[in-house]
């Protein structure tokens, strides 16, 4: 499990560090840097997949995504006795994205390259990374290490060289990792490519969901909801179907599901309600229906993930069908660490009747996004390598 997420120089946040649990919610108003501190997570997985530099092409590039404020801001800006500039930097200018787990950590920093005659000159480069044990990085404890080109792991007292000339552009996960030299990297790659992310469902009247599909057992839904019915029963056969229905009749009194099967091994669903004499299908659903269905889904997989994102999942929900979905994700929390980003107050409220719930609550001062009452003597312990 994650124990704590760092973002530095990312956008709207210039530093922050925010302590996870079990079931995590995050909130707070518009513009105060929740979509933000979303898109570093996904940054931050993207590490392990080989996209980091083409998912920051896509937001525009390096240079577009860095803290645009000044590297500190002092105490006497923030009451306005002077006003907020620019002072020279005391550090090189780093995107750095980083967690603390139970076992390992993680730490990524990324900068734009030193001037040169290439067309890919405004290409980020990965300048640092670093594996090491426990939750707190000391010198003592790094495991393995990625300066440039160059990364080692630690053999004993020694370091062992695992490549001399790595791309910048490639993360050490895409370039080393095995059993015998370097099972740190090999663990923690596998850890990050667990974290599954819900944030775009598609209901719409022409979106794959809504017509029957060719059915595979699929344990794990697709991200944009393509396979609702196949994942829907492959829960029926191989995961809770009795949690399942009971979600089906927390949100809707009376109702049942049931998947058809059709010629050609297509799968069809039919959503059966009190009071109707035939069942509905995926076509004839609501948006909030048949999104509530796509939620279930995602959140009673049978195959658990390390991580699950969802991203303001309130979208085209019913306000009455809120609690019943706050109590299928903290179910879902039981089975693997959960990460919820909403402004839903009836979302918000439900889940925090979870004692476990760790609220964090964010906010804007100066343009920076903060945590609402988090001091400095309140941060979780974290250290950037050098």
């Amino acid at each position: 499990m994650l124990k704590t997420l760092a973002v530095a120089n990312y956008r709207s946040i210039n530093s922050l560090l925010i302590p996870l649990g079990r079931l995590n919610l995050i909130t707070g108003p518009n513009g105060s840097g929740k979509s933000n501190l979303y898109r570093a997570l996904r940054l931050l997985a993207e590490t392990a997949q080989g996209g980091v530099v083409n998912a920051l092409a896509r937001e525009g590039g390096l240079d577009s995504t860095f803290w645009a404020g000044p590297e500190k801001i002092s105490r006497r800006m923030r009451n306005g006795e002077v006003p907020v500039q620019a002072s020279v930097r005391s550090s090189s200018k780093r995107l750095r994205l980083g967690f603390a787990g139970e076992d390992f950590s993680y730490a990524i920093a990324l900068g734009l390259p030193e001037p040169s005659t290439s067309e890919f000159s405004l290409d980020p480069e990965i300048k640092k990374e670093c594996i090491w044990s426990g939750p707190f990085y000391r010198p003592a404890s790094l495991l393995v290490d990625r300066h440039g080109p160059l990364i080692r792991a630690r053999q004993g007292r020694s370091w062992e060289v695992l490549a001399q000339h790595t791309p910048n552009f490639d993360s050490l996960f895409d370039q080393v990792g095995s059993l015998r030299s370097s099972p740190e990297v090999l663990q923690m790659r596998e850890f990050i490519r667990r974290w599954r992310f819900y944030d775009h469902f598609r209901s719409d009247s022409e979106a794959p969901v809504r017509q029957p599909q060719l059915g595979t057992r699929t344990p794990v839904l697709h991200h944009d909801g393509r396979d609702l019915a196949a994942a829907l029963q492959t829960i029926r056969e191989i995961g809770d179907p009795e949690a399942l229905q009971a979600a089906i009749s927390d949100a809707f009194p009376g109702a049942r599901l049931n998947i058809a099967p059709l010629p050609g091994g297509r799968f069809a669903i039919e959503f059966y309600q009190e009071g109707l004499l035939r069942p509905l299908s995926a076509a004839e659903l609501s948006d909030g229906t048949l999104r509530y269905l796509l939620l279930v889904a995602a959140l009673l997989t049978p195959r658990p993930p390390s991580l699950m994102v969802l991203n303001e999942p309130e979208t085209s929900l019913h306000p009455d069908l809120l609690p019943a979905l706050a109590r299928l994700i903290i179910g879902a929390s039981m089975q693997c660490q959960v990460w919820v980003v909403s402004h839903a107050r009836r979302l918000i409220a439900a889940l925090q009747e979870d004692p476990e719930c760790n609220c964090i609550v964010l906010e804007k001062e100066l343009g920076q996004t903060g945590i609402v009452g988090q001091r400095m003597l309140d941060e979780p312990a974290w250290y950037w390598p050098d």
